[in-house]
Formats: structure tokens, C-alpha cells, sequence
């Protein structure tokens, strides 16, 4: 058992908490807690760390992880842990790394049901737009550079396990990409506060991706004008718009009613 921050292996650990250039270099992201560690794919697991006290309460979930597993005291878990408060059990996971073959692999589905990010900035809103994503039943996720970093802790807190699930890809040039999904007809639909026809209006039973902007500032301009066509969603009340993660999910979720309708017609 370790006991002292002054570990070797604690003083690394602690800056792969903090350091997403150093996860980078090594291929891997943090994961916290039991449900979310239950969650990870055993072949991805390289190392388990847990509390003394989570140790010994949770013996036999340990075991079934099939993992490597490394026991601290529950100060120097605290000291590593990215938690107010620490469940008691961390994971090393591999990442994988995706392709827009992934993206399109459309499983259950009849065709490509993609969601494309533009400089979203928020780890909680990319999160719920995974975890969401997974549930409508999309395909894979496009991202801009410059969006949140998908291993960000908070960010793989929110996903509550759909990034271990869900295909994603980051790409440098954005409205270069859309272009590349229009040859391969899917067609482009950007959330925007000029749209020319209601969200409900349109047909997404084809090859469709939605294009979602920063929370702030919306779509960038040079993205927006790239989509096939402007979309919105109508509102009551005096509320300009939606947070970003909750419009994602209401045209997510109509593209999927649709297919489970075309499906059922």
C-alpha cells in the first residue's frame, strides 16, 4: 500500500490529473468511480488505484475488473483524486483512436446520424451531448480543434460511460469536413437563430449531421454557411436560445423518432 505523496507513482498520477499534454503523450484519461470504472472495457484497463477503505468493501468488485490494482491510503487517494469527494477508485485507460469509417458505421440504423461540434467550450455540456448522443441513438461525433478536450475529468464524469461507446473525431479544418460528409450525402443541418424552417419540419431519415455552436457565440460563421440548411428551434416566452447540449439533444432525439417511425411505417 502506498502511503505517502511523495510516491513516485502518486507524483505521476497527480499530474496526469492535471496535464492533458502528458495524457496525450501516453495515450490514456482518468476515469473515477465504481459505476463509471465498471463501465470501461477490461482490454482497456492498465491500472486500478483504490482507497484502503474502498478496498476493503468492494473486494470482490475489485477482482472482477481483471486489472492491476494498486491500494493507497484514503489521504494520498484524496490528494490524487480530481473529486470534492473521492469514491475511492481510479482507472488508467487506453484511448482509442477513431476514423470517419467509425463515424459512419451506422449499426441499427439505416443511415449516418452524426453530430458536429463548433468550438463548444463547456466540459458538463459535451459531456450530457455523449451521453445523450448514445442514448438517440447518433453515430459518431465530429469536433472542431478547438472544442473542450473530450478526456477533460469533468468532461468523462458527465458522459457517464458513452465515451467508452461513442466514436468521436477532432479535425482541423471544420467547414472542410462538412464538405467531405455532403459528398457522401449527408446532409448538414445547422442549429441557427436564422433558420428558415422549424427543427420538425425537416427529414432526417437519410444521412444527416447537426452542426452545434459554441454556447456563447453560436455557430462561426464560415461553418454555418457551409450547412445545407438553417434550422431552428421555436421558442415561447422571450428566451433567445438554448444551452448548447440541450438543443443537440432535441434534434438528436427527432432524428431519432423519425427513423423509429420510418422503421415502424
Amino acid at each position: 500500500m502506498i502511503t505517502s505523496t511523495s510516491n513516485a507513482q502518486i507524483k505521476e498520477l497527480a499530474k496526469l490529473q492535471k496535464k492533458s499534454r502528458l495524457r496525450d503523450e501516453k495515450g490514456i484519461f482518468l476515469v473515477e468511480g465504481p459505476r463509471m470504472t465498471e463501465e470501461i472495457p477490461a482490454e482497456r484497463i492498465e491500472k486500478v488505484y483504490a482507497s484502503e477503505s474502498f478496498a476493503k468493501k468492494n473486494k470482490e468488485f475489485l477482482e472482477k475488473l481483471q486489472a492491476p490494482v494498486e491500494l493507497l491510503t484514503d489521504t494520498v487517494f484524496a490528494y490524487v483524486s480530481d473529486t470534492k469527494t473521492p469514491q475511492g477508485i481510479l482507472a488508467i485507460v487506453k484511448r482509442l483512436n477513431y476514423t470517419m469509417n467509425d463515424l459512419m458505421q451506422v449499426k441499427n440504423q439505416k443511415a449516418p446520424h452524426l453530430v458536429v461540434l463548433d468550438n463548444l467550450q463547456d466540459p458538463g455540456n459535451l459531456g450530457t451531448i455523449f451521453r445523450t448522443a448514445e442514448a438517440a441513438g447518433v453515430t459518431g461525433i465530429l469536433l472542431s480543434k478547438d472544442c473542450v478536450d473530450v478526456y477533460n475529468p469533468k468532461v468523462i464524469r458527465s458522459t457517464m460511460g458513452a465515451v467508452f461507446r461513442m466514436p468521436f473525431l477532432y479535425v482541423e479544418d471544420l467547414p472542410e469536413k462538412i464538405k467531405e460528409l455532403q459528398k457522401e450525402n449527408i446532409k448538414t443541418y445547422a442549429a441557427h437563430l436564422r433558420g428558415e424552417n422549424a427543427y420538425d419540419e425537416e427529414d432526417y431519415t437519410t444521412g444527416c449531421a447537426f452542426l452545434i455552436g459554441n454556447e456563447g457565440n453560436g455557430l462561426r460563421d464560415e461553418v454555418a454557411d457551409c450547412a445545407d440548411c438553417l434550422i431552428r428551434i421555436p421558442m415561447e416566452g422571450e428566451a433567445e436560445s438554448l444551452n448548447a447540449a440541450v438543443a443537440a439533444a432535441v434534434l438528436m432525439f427527432e432524428a431519432g423518432r423519425q427513423r423509429r417511425n420510418n422503421k415502424n411505417a
